[in-house]
């Protein structure tokens, strides 16, 4: 692997809940799905949304995407934005190229146009609702060379033959590790987030696109971000050895 850490694997099957498997396979889409809504994309298109601070509620984003009911173009834009992200995802493989197509998709009014599934080419920092900055991203001159290892991990990874538990590790990890990489000039919490579910789709079959880990990390917000912080201020110094508490998330979320 290039990038993605393997350090804690054991330690993680350890800690991993009993059962999970089995809830997984228990996994259905819900009955007001149909063949143009899907219910668990809104589910994961509205509490990614409403972690980077979009004021939208699921009743009222599955009354605008399942029943054609109106609202002002500024409350639901994004979020059909990141539904439509999710839902190319869904029929596409997941490598470089479609990584980027997906968040051509869900930035489109995030970011100009020409920065669009573009890696930054400027400094990144992560600041508090204050402005003390929190993180220092990866430098710009290093983001190609960063990305190019993830997505060379990636396509080991779909090619690797992987138990349950390794599924989730490694797709936790793809989640953490890019958005500590930091590549896009916004919309890297929301790609990562998908990332993750990508990931486990193209591992475990189309039940993946039912957990709803992107409300378990809304709902538990403050932990998901504390537990992005403990790995380290800088991009070259963040210890990945730390990283137990993030990766435990995931599975939770089959709990909900």
């Amino acid at each position: 692997m290039k990038i993605i850490p393997e350090i804690l694997l054991e330690e993680y099957k350890k800690n991993f809940p009993l059962g999970l498997e089995e809830k997984f396979e228990a996994l259905c889409d819900a009955e007001i799905s149909n063949n143009s809504f899907s219910f668990y994309t809104s589910v994961a298109s509205v509490f990614s949304s409403k972690i980077e601070g979009e004021e939208i509620e699921l009743n009222s984003y599955i009354n605008h995407k399942r029943f054609g009911i109106e609202f002002l173009p500024d409350y639901t834009k994004k979020i059909d934005d990141l539904y439509d992200a999710y839902s190319f995802a869904k029929s596409n493989f997941l490598d470089k190229k479609n990584i980027s197509e997906a968040h051509k998709l869900l930035s489109k009014n995030i970011v100009a146009k020409q920065l669009q599934g573009k890696h930054r080419i400027q400094n990144m920092f992560i600041t508090t609702d204050d402005g003390k900055i929190e993180y220092v991203a990866t430098i710009p001159q290093e983001v190609n060379a960063e990305m190019n290892k993830f997505y060379e991990d990636v396509a080991h990874l779909l090619k690797m033959k992987l138990s349950f538990i390794e599924v989730f590790y490694f797709a936790s990890f793809l989640h953490l590790v890019f958005v500590k990489i930091h590549p896009w000039n916004d919309g890297n919490g929301r790609t990562g987030r998908l990332l993750e579910k990508w990931f486990l789709s193209e591992k475990l079959g189309e039940k993946a696109w039912f957990i709803q880990s992107e409300k378990n990390y809304y709902q538990n917000h403050q932990l998901y971000y504390n537990n992005l912080r403990i790995l380290g201020f800088e991009y070259e110094s963040l210890d990945y050895s730390k990283a137990l508490s993030f990766l435990k998330m995931l599975p939770q979320s089959l709990f909900l």
